[in-house]
């Protein structure tokens, strides 16, 4: 795999680089939590995906972890929605898309920290709520 970088490493870079990192791992975490699940079809797999990886659905998830972060993820995803994304997409509001944008940064300052056990802890709760 990897050598998971230190803090300062991962704080040197630009938070929406941590994000877009982010983005790949929350996606693969998905993926393979349906997968799991028993979802075979190709077809039927990426029409679930979609109802977890987009910024309606990500920003939802952001607000039930709130209360579950220690400081130094709370920080870093409050630098993630304050961050200045490109374009936003028609189904989604700038407010959801930040936040979306703040869920992806902290799942990729984790991922890059190699806060494995606690990456999987915070996917659990929002994929375990959304699928009861």
């Amino acid at each position: 795999m990897f050598s998971p970088m230190d803090e300062k490493q991962i704080n040197a870079l630009c938070i929406l680089a941590v994000a877009s990192v982010g983005d790949s791992v929350y996606d693969l975490m998905v993926r393979t939590s349906l997968c799991a699940e028993g979802i075979a079809r190709a077809e039927e797999l990426h029409t679930k995906r979609v109802s977890y990886v987009n910024a309606r659905a990500q920003s939802k998830a952001a607000e039930r972890l709130m209360p579950l972060l220690t400081e130094k993820e709370a920080a870093v995803l409050r630098r993630g929605r304050n961050a200045q994304p490109g374009g936003i997409p028609p189904s989604a509001s700038r407010a959801e898309y930040q936040s979306a944008t703040a869920l992806e940064a902290l799942f990729g300052w984790l991922w890059l920290g190699g806060h494995t056990e606690r990456l999987q802890e915070l996917f659990e709760v929002v994929f375990n709520e959304e699928t009861a």
